[in-house]
């Protein structure tokens, strides 16, 4: 009988947690990784160590045509975090910020806002915003300088050893921080635990959340986690390198720098840093060793998805998450001869976007259907069960999480000279002086032979999308 007792007890424990969860609003898990082109072996590169995310896209939808607003870290997580186009520098949420001090009516709410005024509990761990941790001031710390004011109920970065989060955020081993770029090894495999690294620290702040977040019986939570890694300088624990040192990496698509005008630029970021005066665009060893440290990087990444999925797992909220995995943007590693983003081609533009949520329909099969990061806010929206607000500029993305085959829409982005959009045939970029570039993308040439001389009708009708879309 005291058995029966007990066996009742659990039963009943069981059926009143599935009750609870049945009635309460699914919690929302967004991962954010830094500089991360669509370099997984779910998304085709077979060489790459991607284990977590692989599993994660095996139980979700992922996204094999998403493309960002902007090939740049704070334009792209404006998109991202409100919805809407926006500027396209890195200070593209401090200047919202600033337009909301001067009349808090005139900015319409952010996505985690969006989603706290909804009943959520909204956190953000690490870089989600540009500025880790969510402030200004020269050491990014400055609490009377919020990045994104009414948002989140905790904005964190535990810089550590790593002193604040402008070092944390260019940080190496054992606290190394960036002063001058020149003396700072452009990547680096050191011995030790992740923790030696600025993820691994972060990530221990982030498993803490997740942990008070999960005993909150009465709210959902809405979990943003920043993962920096495989943002410049590639430094990660030598165990990642490890899988690379005998690997045969595939041959750089289109390396050459293309003729004429073009959205080329001199990747300034990685050449600052000391590369012991060697170049990967005229050293074929260097940039395989670069692209290995890169790989690493991304393994090392994957590894603090795999964490976060496992707490999750553990807290026993996973079967009531929905989990976001998104790339900022894309990054060249030698195509067009560039070493970074900040160009309007393909590689610069094209990240990976995963998404799983609760009973979702045809687990694991891709979809090429093409979408942009401005649809992630109205899709978290009815996702969770909340009216999307009308400022966002996106749509939902559920029609194509019910259906791989429903269709997508152009893609736009934008950087400061020029704008773009992505067809699923073309990609036009269309520069501010008149200028234009036109591409085929049903050719092997790729973004390499500029057509728009022989195509004038197209290039205007594309210039005309543009400007409906983005002026």
């Amino acid at each position: 009988m005291f058995r029966i007792r007990i066996a009742f007890t659990v039963l009943t424990l069981v059926l009143s947690s599935v009750v609870a969860s049945a009635g309460r609003k699914p919690n929302v898990l967004l991962i954010c990784v830094d500089d991360l082109r669509p370099e997984l072996a779910c998304f085709g590169k077979s060489y790459i160590k991607s284990p977590n995310i692989d599993k994660l896209a095996a139980s979700g939808r992922p996204f094999f045509s998403h493309y960002v607003q902007a090939p740049t870290c704070g334009a792209s997580r404006y998109t991202l975090l409100t919805g809407r186009y926006g500027g396209s520098s890195n200070g593209a949420l401090f200047a919202r910020a600033r337009e909301l001090a001067k009349d808090p009516n005139s900015v319409p709410p952010s996505m985690p806002a969006w989603f706290r005024q909804h009943g959520y509990t909204t956190v953000s761990v690490g870089k989600v915003s540009h500025h880790p941790g969510g402030r200004g001031g020269r050491d990014w710390n400055d609490t009377d300088t919020p990045e994104m004011p009414n948002s989140w109920d905790r904005h964190l970065l535990p810089a550590g050893p790593w002193q604040h989060p402008r070092g944390w955020m260019h940080g190496l081993a054992h606290g190394e921080i960036r002063k001058n770029a020149k003396d700072m090894g452009v990547m680096q495999a050191a011995e030790g635990p992740d923790q030696n690294y600025p993820d691994g620290y972060m990530l221990r702040e982030a498993l803490k959340q997740m942990d008070l977040l999960g005993r909150d019986k009465d709210n959902p939570f809405f979990l943003a986690v920043g993962i920096l890694r495989p943002h410049l300088p590639f430094g990660a624990p030598a165990k990642y390198l490890e899988p690379y040192k005998n690997a045969k990496l595939p041959t750089i698509a289109h390396p050459h720098r293309p003729s004429g005008k073009t959205t080329w630029h001199g990747s300034g970021e990685f050449m600052k840093y000391n590369r012991w005066g060697r170049n990967p665009n005229t050293d074929a060893a260097f940039a395989i060793e670069v692209r290995k440290h890169y790989a690493a990087c991304v393994t090392y990444a994957d590894a603090m998805v795999g964490k976060l999925i496992e707490k999750l797992e553990f807290i026993g909220a996973k079967e009531n998450t929905i989990i976001l995995l998104w790339g900022d943007h894309g990054w060249h590693l030698g195509e067009h001869s560039i070493w970074g983003k900040h160009a309007l081609f393909e590689e610069s533009l094209h990240s990976p976007l995963i998404i799983h949520h609760p009973g979702i329909k045809q687990a694991g099969k891709p979809t090429t259907s093409m979408v942009e990061t401005l649809d992630i806010f109205p899709t978290l929206c009815e996702l969770a069960g909340l009216k999307k607000p009308e400022h966002a500029q996106g749509v939902s993305l559920v029609p194509i999480l019910k259906n791989p085959n429903a269709p997508g829409h152009d893609a736009f982005a934008y950087r400061r000279n020029a704008r773009t959009v992505r067809t699923s045939t073309h990609r036009l970029i269309a520069h501010k002086d008149g200028y234009s570039e036109l591409y085929d993308h049903r050719t092997n040439a790729g973004e390499t032979n500029n057509i728009a001389g022989e195509n004038p009708a197209l290039v205007k009708e594309l210039r005309a999308k543009i400007a409906v879309r983005l002026d």
